[in-house]
């Protein structure tokens, strides 16, 4: 098969699958809300405008004792089936993803989606502060993975199958097919580096996971935004970027302490010795608690319940009504998501982490949007606009990830109007929190990465010479002349830690090459010392290099025969020998190379 038509009809099924996953685990999720927060609990599950749900929502009233039993019974359900099936499903599912990426040759066991669908519909269902990307990621990019093992795919085809899933299946779910495609290929690393193989398998992919999707909910939903088509503000002075400038420096500092939240928390409780399911348990309890008491400590606002589950209903307030939302309101709930996020799934509940972030950051955005608008009125007259803002630079940092996230948030509100100052936030943000990130898993470059170890072995010795490695030719480089006796090497072999000679004619020429150990066969009978010679012992297939080659050719050669040393010719004449290359020194050279690439970086 052709190799476009192989990646065209791979990366459909990969989309079929990761839309049709993405279904069941939207239905999923949403039945676990109906049944256990709406009839258990009385929680008001709110979600964006047009995040359509099958089920109606029950009349009943906030049972805080019961929400606090829903929440610790699904911890403990979300715990239990990583803990006893897969414990790679706990915790947010990406950084899983983008691990068997660089580390695992692309390989997922078939198990891992399955239980992550089912633990994370349980997390989310039951009022963890977690998102959906993680688990739908971990989905598609499960069955990527074992489609390329199914068909006997190479290492680096399953790995594009696997971000070519991850795309879809985030692309699917969150309405942003363009952002799911580029997501795959830029998550996988810290620094401004994209995976640019991954990029058409994933665009493939996630079209068809996005058309699988939405053709499942009815017409009315279908190909609308997430957040509807209402969002829409305008950028109409360059003077907006200075505000939105202080909007980042606000994000890069709420972002730091979100991550330390989040991994001070993941050490805190595996430091803890109790079995996982007990740990998820402990921090859905906790998590409860502390939403709960928000909630009352405010005033029974139904705002703040947004530290709770999804949160995405008060975003939607944020965008579509931010006058009926006070600023302390929007603060409380991104710094508390903070914390309940991180106890929800640092302890080992499984979900995502870009739902909280968008909720946070949006949160952020639209409070410093208010603020501003009090302060500089002439210049932030769309106060609201920086809520969608926010939720693109929070993330970018966070994640790592800038481009994909300004257009999923442009895809997900439905307007590329604020495109300008969402590039600008996020890029400042992306610059400036350097030093952290939410996923872990992340490497900084593609020379960094496990997978594409050999590659840059390559690409970095091609760019490199013989002529600045190797040794030239001086006194310390014996040449044997071709009628030297055995009895004469011999004791030149005493006298030098030199391991290979090149054999030459009376001008010097060369002719052929011998090493110690060739040397060696000869010694069990001194009889034919004085009788053989250098002629005798040499090998005539010498393998040479020219000063002008590159290392890359250089480091063939000398795996071509087993060799440490490589004897130096002249360009225009392949027997005046200039010099000796050794291995070492060839590893040498790239090893600092490599080094000069990491303090650049």
């Amino acid at each position: 098969m052709p190799s476009a038509g192989k990646w065209l009809l791979l990366s459909a099924m990969v989309g079929v699958v990761s839309g049709v996953g993405a279904i069941a685990f939207q239905t999923l999720v949403q039945l676990f809300q109906h049944i256990c927060l709406g009839y258990g609990a009385g929680f008001p599950v709110r979600e964006a405008v047009a995040d359509y749900s099958p089920f109606s929502e029950p009349e009943t009233t906030l049972s805080p004792w019961r929400l606090l039993a829903v929440l610790a019974s699904g911890g403990f359900a979300a715990g239990w089936l990583a803990w006893k099936f897969a414990p790679e499903a706990s915790g947010h599912g990406t950084d899983a993803a983008i691990d068997a990426f660089h580390n695992k040759r692309g390989e997922i066991r078939l198990l891992t989606p399955i239980i992550k669908t089912v633990a994370s519909a349980i997390t989310l269902g039951t009022g963890g502060s977690a998102g959906r990307e993680g688990p739908i990621a971990q989905i598609g990019a499960g069955f990527g993975s074992c489609l390329a093992t199914w068909f006997h795919l190479s290492a680096r085809d399953r790995r594009i199958l696997l971000a070519a899933g991850m795309g879809a299946g985030v692309g699917a779910i969150f309405r942003a097919p363009l952002a799911g495609a580029l997501f795959a290929g830029e998550i996988l690393y810290r620094d401004a580096e994209l995976e640019a193989e991954v990029i058409m398998p994933a665009a493939v992919a996630s079209t068809i996971a996005y058309s699988v999707f939405c053709f499942s909910l009815p017409p009315a939903y279908r190909f609308v935004p997430l957040f509807g088509d209402d969002v829409q503000y305008d950028f109409s002075t360059p003077l907006e970027l200075i505000p939105y400038a202080l909007l980042a420096l606000v994000l890069v500092g709420a972002g730091a302490l979100y991550i330390r939240t989040f991994y001070w928390t993941h050490h805190l409780f595996d430091r803890t010795r109790l079995p996982t399911y007990a740990k998820s348990a402990i921090g859905a309890l906790l998590a409860g608690l502390v939403g709960l008491g928000t909630y009352f400590l405010g005033g029974l606002d139904p705002e703040l319940l947004a530290v709770l589950g999804g949160g995405y209903g008060a975003l939607q307030t944020a965008f579509s009504d931010p006058g009926s939302i006070a600023i302390g309101t929007l603060l409380v709930v991104a710094f508390v998501k903070m914390l309940t996020t991180s106890l929800t799934i640092s302890s080992g509940g499984s979900g995502g982490v870009f739902g909280p972030s968008m909720v946070i950051g949006g949160c952020l955005g639209g409070a410093t949007g208010k603020l501003l608008g009090v302060v500089w009125p002439q210049v932030v007259t769309q106060p609201a606009a920086f809520a969608v803002v926010g939720m693109a630079g929070f993330f970018a940092g966070c994640a790592r990830a800038p481009f994909s996230t300004i257009l999923m948030v442009t895809e997900m509100t439905g307007s590329y109007r604020l495109l300008l100052p969402a590039m600008w936030v996020s890029t400042l943000c992306f610059l400036l929190m350097r030093r952290w990130t939410l996923y872990d898993k992340q490497v900084a470059t593609r020379l960094e990465s496990p997978a594409h170890r050999g590659d840059f072995i390559v690409d970095v010795l091609e760019g490199m010479l013989v002529e600045d490695v190797y040794r030239k030719r001086d006194k310390r480089l014996i040449l044997v002349h071709e009628g030297t006796s055995l009895n004469e090497i011999v004791h030149l072999l005493a006298e030098t830690s030199q391991r290979y000679f090149p054999v030459v004619d009376q001008d010097e020429k060369l002719l052929g090459i011998f090493s110690a150990e060739d040397v060696r066969s000869y010694l069990y009978n001194d009889a034919i010392w004085e009788i053989a010679n250098a002629r005798d012992v040499m090998t005539l297939n010498v393998k040479t290099v020219t000063p002008e080659e590159d290392l890359n050719t250089a480091l063939t050669r000398f795996t071509e025969l087993n060799i440490d040393e490589l004897p130096v010719v002249a360009a225009d004449d392949s027997q005046c020998i200039q010099g000796v290359l050794r291995r070492k020194e060839t590893i040498a050279a790239y090893n600092r190379k490599r080094l000069e690439h990491k303090l650049v970086d």
